[in-house]
């Protein structure tokens, strides 16, 4: 996207957006840079109010108490110190004082983060340090510390060891961007000369669009799932007609792109991304270069959800979507037919369907450009989850077999555990406050610091669930904090569940297993809220379902006294 159409963006009406509120603070000049993340918002459907620092004032800003920064609370904070500025002060400093470069600056970056962070409760976004070879040493400042260029490759991997160490931390990797793109494409010396303006008006829209992606990762919108094609996507040629050994695939010729692609798919799914094929094939056929093609990457085990038939691909995806239970903005539809992704994007406008190079050599290269697959954590249980949403498919299967759902819920034989949040389940548990987002009570989004200081507050309960099934391990499905707001009421602070085990019991299971808890610590009430948003309509009824009866200021109360204790087919199991 052009510069020119991110600033034609601000006249737009954003009325009706969700707005989240962002600071930017910056060395070098930054007009441009907020209206580029402006605009970026916009054709993102968010509403980026942005605060912008007084130039070249991020020290004096962070550490003014009475900073506008501070007052006006955003829940993002954007650093961007530019390489061209550092190389500068990094000219100015004597041999000795060139060695510590890199560590210096990371400490002074960790200075910062901490004064913010004792201010207030935000998220922050550094902009890492392209590299620049000066040439004063040529490749010799690759063997010394003097040389800028050491010091800043050194500078950025401090960054990231920093980040790791600083939930609330991500990273914006602008080095990334620039090695993709090109110094001479990146940086305009003109503009920056003239303007001090460090990026060229083209890069400004790639910098704030990957930006924008870890804010809408943050949000918990980011992408879930992976559904593509078969023929000519994930190998060359046609199954159905070249047979197995006809298709293109493995180390020779144009077979390597497509070994490559599949490839870089399952490191997609070991990080946690969901699997699933939509292809115009007779199923079985489909299926034959997975089971026995020896160069195949991909296997069945790999894949969540398989539909091979000839049903046009929208209604398959629509198939697909109801047995993930995701929504469709989280999806990825990846086909190598221009005329069935054009039909995808008009049947089902919110799924995102990249437009593929024509070359496959190219798919990898192009796709991981995209910023598709934004994350703000990562966990043991991501690696999981493609098992957990092909069990889940078994589970679609298996439900067809029965007319009553009562019937079909006990042959599940369900166990649960449920416990206090502990610190093997806290990185999960906070991931599902910053991912949930259709059954989540108030969308109250905690990082692990900040779950973690809940959890040793002895006015707050916490209640982490695990589901079993005889099919298989859900993982961590449902998450509760519970705040004691008098001497004989619990507040409901935050609610969620995944969606995966909607109409299973868990609310019921939950909600027996809480009030055996409040009246075992002498509680009389429980209270709780629903705040709605775009996304979780499937709620709003969530404490009526239960038994709860409205109480001032839109809250909802259960007398704990008068609770009848409500069936569901869910065995309590023993951590």
């Amino acid at each position: 996207m052009e510069f020119n159409k991110l600033k034609k963006a601000l006249k737009n009406d954003f009325t009706g957006l969700p707005v989240m509120g962002v600071a930017v603070l910056a060395d070098s000049a930054s007009q441009l840079f907020c209206q580029a993340l402006k605009g970026c918002g916009y054709f993102n459907k968010i509403n980026l109010d942005i605060w912008e620092a007084d130039y070249d004032q991020i020290l004096q800003t962070v550490l003014d108490e009475g900073s506008e920064l501070y007052a006006k609370r955003p829940k993002y904070v954007v650093i961007y110190q530019s390489s061209k500025k550092l190389i500068n002060t990094f000219y100015k400093k004597d041999s000795q004082q060139k060695k510590t470069f890199a560590t210096d600056q990371i400490a002074f970056l960790q200075m910062i983060a901490a004064k913010i962070n004792e201010q207030i409760d935000t998220n922050i976004i550094i902009i890492n340090y392209p590299e620049i070879q000066d040439g004063v040493f040529g490749n010799f400042s690759n063997k010394t510390e003097n040389s800028f260029l050491y010091q800043v490759r050194k500078l950025n991997c401090l960054l990231m060891d920093l980040a790791i160490s600083k939930k609330n931390i991500n990273i914006c990797d602008l080095a990334a961007i620039q090695n993709f793109a090109g110094s001479l494409t990146m940086i305009s010396e003109r503009l920056y000369v003239n303007t001090d303006n460090v990026l060229d008006l083209e890069a400004l829209p790639v910098l704030t669009q990957s930006i924008t992606d870890i804010i809408l990762a943050y949000s918990g919108r980011f992408k879930k799932c992976i559904i593509t094609d078969l023929d000519n996507t994930l190998w060359g040629g046609i199954i159905g007609d070249d047979g197995l050994e006809g298709i293109q695939i493995g180390e020779l010729g144009i077979g390597k792109a497509f070994s490559n692609f599949q490839k870089w798919i399952i490191q997609l799914k070991e990080r946690g991304i969901i699997l699933a094929v939509c292809s115009k094939n007779t199923d079985h056929i489909a299926k034959e270069p997975f089971e026995k093609h020896p160069d195949m990457e991909l296997k069945l085990d790999d894949i969540a959800v398989f539909v091979a038939n000839w049903n046009n691909k929208a209604d398959n995806i629509r198939y697909i979507q109801s047995v993930l239970n995701i929504g469709f903005d989280s999806m990825v539809f990846l086909d190598d037919n221009p005329a069935e992704r054009e039909i995808v994007r008009r049947e089902i406008p919110d799924i995102t369907v990249p437009e593929l190079p024509e070359d496959p050599s190219e798919y990898v290269s192009y796709l991981s450009q995209q910023g598709l697959f934004e994350t703000t954590s990562f966990t043991e249980e991501d690696t999981k989850r493609n098992k957990q949403y092909r069990e889940e498919a078994d589970r679609t299967v298996f439900q067809q077999a029965f007319t009553n759902e009562a019937a079909f819920l006990e042959s599940l034989e369900m166990a649960a555990v449920i416990q206090p949040i502990d610190n093997f389940t806290l990185p999960r548990a906070s991931q599902l406050t910053q991912r949930s987002n259709q059954f989540n009570l108030r969308t109250i989004r905690y990082t692990e610091d900040q779950l973690r200081a809940l959890c040793n507050d002895k006015e707050v309960f916490t209640f982490a669930t695990n589901l079993y099934d005889k099919f298989g391990d859900y993982g961590l499905i449902s998450l509760l904090i519970l705040k004691k707001t008098g001497a004989d009421t619990l507040f409901i602070d935050t609610w969620i569940m995944s969606c995966r085990v909607l109409k299973r019991n868990v609310e019921e299971f939950v909600l027996n297993h809480l009030v055996e808890m409040a009246k075992a610590n002498g509680f009389i009430r429980i209270t709780g809220e629903y705040i709605p948003t775009p996304k979780n309509g499937l709620v709003k009824d969530h404490y009526l379902n239960l038994g709860f009866k409205p109480a001032e200021n839109n809250a909802w109360e259960l007398n704990v006294e008068e609770y009848t204790f409500k069936n569901n087919f869910i065995k309590n199991s023993q951590a």
